[in-house]
């Protein structure tokens, strides 16, 4: 099976190794995208897609398809490191450590024993490697984190309007979520946003998109004419390309947001969920 991976992974390297050479050469002028294809995005993309910003144009209305499977691939990717990372059980007779807090003392309970509550007040869950958090960090970050969501928010809302979007406000607010659970720990993370609501806000990010899709085609126009959706919002046509560019940008943040917390999740934690970093 091992001879049979690599096999695949040195045919398929040495194809697109050997077909990198048909492509033009970096900055070449005289290339198909430099002699038709950016000139007429230039020109007609306010006039094609009524989107100011016209990166945004390009990425969710002339290769709505595109960017749309590149959601897509990128959920298959979280799923990937799911199926290849998550573990479900605990090793036999893995212990959990827990201090208690009015004494300071830290009790070691064998797997199958009782123990404390998430919720307990008596009672914090320690990590294996114990290092004690900082008072300094942990308040700093608990400043700092609603801040990166709100401007998160705010470059998804201003993508199809400005430099912005779905990718990088997903990544944004996955970052938040990830600098929680390094100035915390792994398991209040997850207490907020858990492992199933990940994998429903990266399903539903891409059904969103193609959601919107279908909704045309349902209309009577093309996969992704947003302006069929202006009857539905009660706006122009112009608005509803806008509105639809924003809808399907919501749909990217969604799933990107969830995969980089997902591979986290269980990157950090070696697939346990249980400690992490």
């Amino acid at each position: 099976m091992k001879r049979l991976a690599w096999i695949a992974i040195l045919l398929t390297g040495g194809l697109i190794i050997y077909y990198t050479g048909a492509f033009p050469d970096f900055g070449d002028s005289a290339s198909p995208a430099s002699t038709y294809l950016s000139p007429y995005y230039l020109e007609h993309g306010q006039a094609d897609t009524h989107a100011p910003n016209i990166v945004t144009g390009v990425l969710a209305d002339y290769r709505g398809f595109d960017t749309m499977f590149e959601t897509t691939v990128v959920l298959a990717a979280g799923l990937a490191c799911y199926f290849l990372l998550r573990r479900k059980k605990r090793n036999n007779g893995e212990a959990r450590l827990y201090r208690h807090l009015p004494t300071g003392i830290t009790l070691r309970i064998k797997d199958g024993a009782k123990v404390p509550t998430a919720t307990s007040k008596v009672f914090r869950r320690m990590d294996s490697n114990f290092v004690p958090h900082q008072i300094i960090i942990k308040n700093t970050c608990r400043v700092i984190i609603p801040f990166i969501q709100i401007f998160a928010l705010y470059v998804i809302a201003h993508g199809h309007y400005s430099p912005g979007g779905g990718f990088q406000g997903g990544v944004l607010l996955a970052a938040s979520f990830i600098l929680y659970a390094i100035s915390h720990d792994l398991r209040r993370s997850l207490q907020r946003f858990s492992e199933k609501t990940t994998a429903l806000f990266g399903s539903m990010g891409v059904f969103i998109y193609a959601g919107t899709g279908f909704l045309c085609l349902l209309l009577g126009a093309e996969f992704l004419n947003y302006k069929m959706l202006a009857p539905l919002l009660g706006v122009s046509e112009v608005m509803a390309r806008s509105h639809g560019i924003l809808i399907v940008e919501i749909g990217v943040a969604f799933t990107v947001m969830a995969v980089i917390l997902w591979i986290y999740y269980n990157l950090s934690s070696a697939g346990k969920h249980d400690e992490g970093l």
